[in-house]
């Protein structure tokens, strides 16, 4: 795995297939903050409440300029399926084999893959990164704190 990347570092720029169709490649969303939440696998409680939790928010990030994409190792069927359940409008990107996940350096937790939230701003360098399995919508919280004091 790669060293995790912190406050302050470049992103790493990827490029991962998404449910809504086509593919996201994180240097075509420059100019513009990015969030970037890496949840361990679609349906399960803590990631439906994650997610959905960034869905009933979405509004405020977008008001915020901001970006919101999910990131797991499923496939896309899979997230077709949990957009689809949960009324998702925001993508989810499917980084099967993690790869992406492991560039970022997101580590493990409870041997499960690690869920983690970096904000990025426009010029692709990262300004928070929370790190909580267990306080799925805190991540939410946290990221918008931190687009807000972007935004002044």
């Amino acid at each position: 795995m790669a060293m995790a990347i912190g406050v302050g570092d470049q992103a790493p720029d990827f490029q991962l297939p998404s449910s809504q169709g086509g593919t996201i490649r994180l240097q075509d969303l420059r100019g513009q903050p990015v969030v970037v939440f890496f949840y361990p696998k679609d349906d399960t409680p803590g990631c439906t409440t994650e997610a959905c939790s960034f869905q009933e928010n979405l509004a405020q990030f977008q008001n915020l300029k901001a970006t919101v994409l999910g990131i797991s190792g499923d496939d896309l069927k899979s997230h077709q399926r949990f957009a689809a359940k949960h009324n998702l409008t925001f993508p989810l990107l499917a980084d099967v084999g993690n790869l992406v996940r492991q560039r970022f350096g997101v580590p493990p937790a409870l041997f499960l893959p690690g869920r983690v939230t970096y904000v990025i701003d426009g010029e692709g360098v990262v300004r928070l990164v929370f790190n909580s399995l267990l306080k799925a919508t805190a991540h939410v919280q946290e990221a918008r704190a931190c687009l807000e004091t972007l935004a002044t």
